[in-house]
């Protein structure tokens, strides 16, 4: 096992003579008594990566090192596999010393006190460990949360999984950013609910997690450096090379050629490497095999499906990074769109090349959904936790990867469901089809208000599992949500048992423009996000202060109860799979059994039971019978 949650220790500064230096020396060593402290007669360790950020040294025979001072710089070292840096109290590792010589500028949540000089000695203090070829990461998105409420969401689902399942062979836990929803003071609570895992967390900064009262990239970080460490960074497990990278850039205004990024615009955010970053992620990776694998994590995704057509929201110089990185085998993870996406290499969207100077996908890319799933917006589910279904469609969860050497598997992970649980599936009607039209036309109106009635609510669908006989002579197919699906799942359907049909991926992943609309939606997904009762509760005692619910920085959702904003709704996905169902399927009850292959290889089925009928019930005549 390649984690320790009793190591709980600290880099060590020597303060003296030396301190002021225009050089940053010490020892990584092997800290024999656990205390962090480099003793008389303990080991210092060679050919062990260190970094000022830029430059990237290998340790001498006698475990020291020697590199240029920055007056803002994150001094820091690159864990080897086999060995592990201490953690803090609440399981953050602890493998790099933050100077800032002067601190930072007087900022909203504090960032970095000033260091004063550079202290005439940083050593880095690890312990060996048996570190194993094959073991586990989770991977969470956006937990995003703005509120107190919201932080207790994050213990009733992520804190609750970590308290009870077993995290043996998991031996580190990464965040891609978005860890909080501007409000930073909220971290240390949140760090005190994801110990509970006592596992080693590693962390990249979103751009909700900026100190947005910096005028200066370079300071925008300062309140996440403090907290969690530095924004970049590079650690090894068995045979994978893990690297955090910062793709945000606030303010970009000035900086960055989009007319969001105008000196005349509101401050705001841009996805972007910086030279500086790149610079140092070519010397890191000059000390890392070819063959090793290489698994990046940022906040901003590199190329996503849901964002296509946004220069904001993908990598603007992925064609850099790409240059770096080489024909290395490379997994990219990343959160912000709060949308499932396995996007395999050689994919490709229309947008990717305008926007981040790469057409097809240059490596493999998941994009890991939100911890929050859809910013915790929603009625409760039987969790007592907002449903919050994502934008693709795919319920609120995380990924886990099984590494064995370089290669992987990964698996997307609910909080409310079976491991088996891979997808979901639902019928494309005639009249889901008019139904979704007045509801996204609704949505096209009236985008993001709860002043008017909804022309429709999910009542009025029916029962989604009821066929007339008129729906499949004008058209219904089954639409099956894959929420963990890529370019390479197989999906089939067999029909009271008769022989299987593939379905068809309805993206093809070709360069093509995205499809949406009615015809492109997922009807279940649409159904839960259609109709958000708890918008229209109102209590005597509560008044506005508990009607309906809030997301973000207090955006109110009171009013009728309607759907989830327009630019929310699973209107298009690029996970789902298409099969028309015949037309002669005679009166009566039927099943369909689901099978679906992922690119593992691995099978996943479900069947669903479903109804044939003349005609639909009228549910009007039923009220009045009953009256």
């Amino acid at each position: 096992m390649a984690k320790d949650p009793t190591y709980i220790g600290s880099v060590e500064t020597v303060r003296g003579d030396g301190d002021g230096a225009d050089m940053a020396r010490g020892t990584v060593f092997l800290d024999a008594n656990r205390n962090s402290v480099l003793d008389a007669g303990e080991q210092g360790l060679p050919g062990v990566q260190v970094s000022n950020g830029r430059e990237v040294v290998l340790t001498a025979e006698d475990g020291t090192y020697e590199l240029p001072a920055y007056a803002d710089m994150n001094l820091m070292v690159t864990k080897p596999a086999g060995y592990l840096t201490p953690v803090s109290a609440d399981m953050v590792p602890q493998f790099a010393y933050i100077h800032k010589e002067e601190g930072s500028p007087d900022l909203r949540f504090g960032g970095i006190d000033p260091t004063g000089p550079l202290p005439q000695a940083v050593n880095f203090p690890l312990i060996e460990d048996v570190a194993g070829a094959t073991f586990n990461c989770l991977v969470f998105g956006d937990a995003q949360a703005y509120t107190h409420r919201e932080i207790g969401y994050v213990r009733d689902t992520a804190g609750q999984m970590l308290a009870t399942a077993d995290l043996s062979e998991t031996e580190c836990l990464i965040f891609a950013g978005d860890v909080m929803g501007d409000d930073l003071s909220l971290y240390p609570r949140f760090k005190s609910i994801i110990a509970v895992g006592q596992t080693p967390q590693y962390f990249v900064g979103g751009n909700h997690d900026i100190d947005f009262d910096a005028e200066d990239d370079k300071d925008s970080f300062d309140t996440f450096r403090r907290e969690w460490g530095p924004e970049y960074y590079s650690f090894d497990i068995g045979d994978v090379h893990f690297v955090g990278l910062d793709n945000v850039r606030y303010p970009c205004n000035g900086v960055d050629p989009h007319p969001f990024c105008a000196t005349d615009a509101n401050h705001t955010y841009n996805g972007v490497i910086t030279g500086r970053q790149l610079e140092w992620l070519e010397n890191d990776l000059a000390n890392v095999p070819q063959d090793k694998l290489i698994v990046l994590t940022a906040h901003i995704p590199f190329q996503t499906f849901t964002d296509n057509t946004a220069a904001k929201h993908q990598t603007d110089n992925l064609d850099e990074l790409v240059a770096v990185l080489g024909d290395r085998p490379v997994l990219g993870l990343a959160g912000h769109t709060h949308t499932t996406e396995n996007i395999e290499k050689g994919e490709h969207f229309e947008g990717w090349e305008e926007h981040t100077h790469v057409g097809p996908a240059p490596f493999h890319q998941i994009v890991t959904g939100g911890l929050s799933g859809s910013w915790w917006a929603g009625d409760l589910n039987a969790q007592g936790v907002p449903h919050s279904t994502q934008r693709l469609g795919s319920p609120r969860g995380f990924y886990e990867l099984a590494f064995d050497g370089p290669d992987f598997v990964d698996t997307y992970r609910t909080f409310h469901t079976h491991a088996d649980d891979q997808f979901h599936a639902s019928f494309n009607t005639p009249r889901f089809r008019e139904w979704a039209d007045r509801l996204l036309t609704y949505r096209q109106l009236y985008a993001r208000s709860f002043d008017q009635k909804p022309p429709v609510i999910r009542r009025d669908l029916g029962d989604m599992l009821m066929l007339s006989t008129a729906d499949l002579d004008e058209g219904t197919w089954l639409t099956i949500n894959v929420w963990n699906g890529s370019a390479s799942s197989l999906v089939f359907a067999s029909i009271n048992g008769g022989d299987p049909l593939q379905a068809t991926r309805t993206q093809t992943g070709t360069g093509e423009a995205k499809l949406r609309g009615p015809e492109y939606a997922d009807p279940l997904a649409l159904a839960k996000q259609a109709t958000q009762g708890s918008v229209a509760a109102r209590s005597v005692d509560g008044g506005d202060d508990t009607a309906g619910f809030t997301t973000w920085q207090g955006v109110p959702w009171r009013g009728e109860a309607g759907p989830f904003q327009g630019w929310m709704l699973t209107d298009n996905s690029h996970h789902l799979w298409r099969l028309d169902m015949p037309a002669d399927l005679p009166v009566g009850t039927h099943t369909v059994e689901i099978t679906v292959t992922d690119r593992h290889d691995r099978v996943y089925r479900e069947t669903i039971a479903f109804e044939v009928v003349e005609e639909l019930p009228n549910l009007e005549w039923q009220a009045q019978f009953w009256e």
